[in-house]
């Protein structure tokens, strides 16, 4: 039962296209360790869902990396895949927060970043935008009507065992082909839920929820967590900064620690290891 996934489809007589993501077992890897709340683990949810989708659209080799920065307690949500489809992201929040509380008052004031990098061509492309909505949903329905100037229809849910998100798009002749078709397919993708998506094949879920409407579907993508354990790179960095500073923070300190939040590793390094890091070199 293929559950990590992201599927494309197009109403043949519509001229609406869409994309469907599900994840279970590569979200439940992005939250092992983390100790998220709930509410927090949602709204990264509904961060990586949204992510995956942008990433589905993209051609080529890359990566597109989302952003939401605020005020309130969660200050930081990043969100990165791969144009193969392999993410990672993570939360920073304050501990002490009101439970009972709403997206918005979450992130508080802000901005959401979104960075297309372009690795063929080195190239990289950012598009920011305030953070006008209530949920996080309703922020990225605000940056794709700025970006892709496209009506669009969005649902997202997660909970710490499985992520769902749910992107409607209407092309410019949608009108011309039916002009009710736009309205029908929102209403029947508005009851989706995120239970009706664990363990399902992606077909068989999208002709249920539209089961009068003819659709292409395109091949099925699997989607992957992948933040490697990296110590080789970790060292190099700690090269770079050069022995008699990273001996200055190992005096101080009695070790040198090394925390990547996006992937949540830590890397320790004793007396004994850094003087063979440096005694190969």
């Amino acid at each position: 039962m293929q559950t990590d996934y992201v599927q494309r489809f197009l109403f043949e007589d519509l001229d609406i296209r869409g994309r469907l993501v599900c994840l279970t077992g590569s979200w439940r890897r992005m939250l092992d360790g983390r100790g998220y709340p709930e509410d927090i683990a949602t709204l990264l949810g509904h961060a990586t869902a949204l992510n995956v989708l942008l990433g589905a659209n993209q051609k080529g080799a890359g990566r597109v990396t989302m952003q939401v920065q605020g005020s309130g307690p969660v200050k930081l949500l990043v969100s990165d895949c791969t144009a193969d489809l392999k993410i990672r992201g993570m939360a920073s929040y304050e501990e002490a927060m009101k439970s009972n509380v709403n997206e918005r008052q979450l992130l508080g004031d802000g901005r959401l970043a979104v960075t297309l990098e372009d690795a063929k061509s080195g190239q990289i492309y950012q598009s920011l935008v305030p953070l006008e909505g209530e949920t996080l949903q309703q922020i990225f329905e605000h940056y794709l009507s700025q970006s892709e100037q496209l009506e669009a229809f969005l649902r997202l849910y997660a909970d710490p065992g499985a992520l769902c998100g749910l992107l409607l798009e209407k092309l410019p002749r949608a009108d011309e082909r039916d002009p009710d078709g736009w309205n029908r397919v929102k209403h029947l993708a508005s009851t989706l839920t995120l239970d009706e998506t664990r363990d399902a094949q992606p077909y068989d879920l999208l002709t249920r929820i539209f089961p009068e409407e003819l659709m292409r579907v395109f091949r099925l993508h699997a989607v992957e967590y992948h933040c490697p354990y990296d110590e080789q790179k970790v060292k190099a960095v700690l090269r770079g900064l050069g022995r008699d500073e990273v001996e200055a923070i190992l005096a101080e300190q009695g070790e040198v620690v090394i925390r990547n939040e996006m992937c949540n590793h830590e890397y320790r390094f004793d007396a004994r290891a850094i003087a063979e890091l440096f005694a190969v070199h």
